[in-house]
């Protein structure tokens, strides 16, 4: 475990962690969005590729694309207070209507203008005999995005002697107010900046998919995805159907159903492999929903880390999730935390290298 100074942040210290294990697995994390900013992983030959997008410098992260937009793609960081979309940015809640900032027209995407992903967490190391992690902890206000209630969140990201990176977020709220966390790392398990992820294949535990209408809000259908380009039931190659899909970008934003309810222990939700390097990723989460995100609006705006541009499909994402505008869906699983509850989402990056 290494913690270094990385700079700061609205006034706040902001600090770079290095965790590594036995396997000399590498990943590097950050307070400012509680954020995975490298992951190093080997390939079938045992060669190291950092295999998550993102940037170098906590000034890159923080402008992004020369303009001033910090993380405008919301890589690595934890997303929150509710990731995914609000239709219009409204809900209603014990007899009072909430409006959110519309930020991404005309609904409210992944916690509004500054979500949890933009904001100085503070943070805590942790260590034990199965390896080594932090802690970010943060406080969102009463009113914080225009959301009702004080919650206090929470997520230890943990790197396993084993080699699994493990996600624990919680939460706890002294009024009514939907939660919602997840983590938004990009995948390219080429190596950031390595290519498209379009012959990686795909496999997702799910028959299922929340039909949605052109902004990206669910219909409240779930329909399934046999004999669609939706079918991942068995393993297949993303650019394989891709071209199949309508609309502007293009490509897949999917939120596929897991099960009816969240389970107390991670189960298997996804597994990606690249036929190229030989790394295969299984990601076991306790959630009932997975958005599969292929990478759509990269538009090579944005350079990363190695001076790599990020085109279209260059990474992907697999955010296990309640269902995107849950606040609003009754029959869906109910995402709002009471007082007195605690709002608890695990998930397992498993990584390995076939021959």
């Amino acid at each position: 475990m290494k913690q270094q100074d990385w700079g700061s942040a609205d006034g706040k210290d902001v600090f770079l962690y290095t965790l590594q294990n036995a396997n000399g697995i590498v990943c590097k994390l950050t307070n400012w969005g509680a954020t995975i900013t490298e992951l190093h992983v080997p390939d079938r030959d045992g060669k190291m590729e950092d295999v998550v997008l993102g940037y170098e410098s906590l000034a890159r992260w923080l402008d992004s694309d020369g303009e001033g937009s910090p993380n405008p793609a919301y890589m690595g960081c934890t997303v929150g207070r509710v990731c995914n979309r609000i239709n219009k940015g409204q809900f209603e809640l014990d007899g009072k209507n909430y409006q959110l900032a519309t930020n991404n027209d005309p609904n409210h995407l992944h916690g509004g203008n500054v979500g949890w992903d933009k904001q100085v967490w503070s943070s805590e190391p942790v260590e034990n005999a199965d390896g080594a992690g932090v802690k970010f902890t943060l406080t969102s206000p009463d009113g914080d995005e225009n959301y009702p209630g004080e919650v206090k969140a929470s997520v230890t990201y943990f790197l396993t002697n084993a080699g699994d990176l493990t996600a624990e977020f919680s939460a706890t709220s002294d009024q009514n107010t939907p939660v919602n966390m997840t983590n938004h790392s990009y995948f390219n398990l080429k190596g950031q900046g390595k290519g498209t992820i379009l012959d990686h294949q795909l496999k997702l535990e799910s028959d299922r998919q929340t039909n949605f209408d052109k902004t990206g809000i669910p219909t409240g259908k779930m329909d399934s995805v046999k004999d669609t380009p939706l079918d991942f039931t068995t393993p297949r190659a993303i650019g394989e159907r891709i071209g199949k899909l309508t609309g502007d970008p293009g490509g897949y934003d999917h939120n596929f159903v897991l099960r009816e309810e969240k389970v107390s222990e991670p189960q298997l939700a996804a597994t990606l492999y690249d036929p190229e390097s030989g790394r295969e990723l299984k990601i076991y989460t306790t959630e009932v929903g997975i958005q599969f995100y292929s990478g759509n609006y990269l538009d090579g705006g944005l350079t990363g880390k190695d001076n790599k541009t990020y085109h279209k499909h260059y990474g992907l994402c697999l955010e296990p999730q309640f269902h995107p505008d849950s606040v609003n869906q009754s029959h869906f699983p109910n995402s709002v935390l009471s007082p007195g509850e605690t709002y608890t989402h695990k998930c397992i990056y498993k990584f390995d290298a076939r021959p």
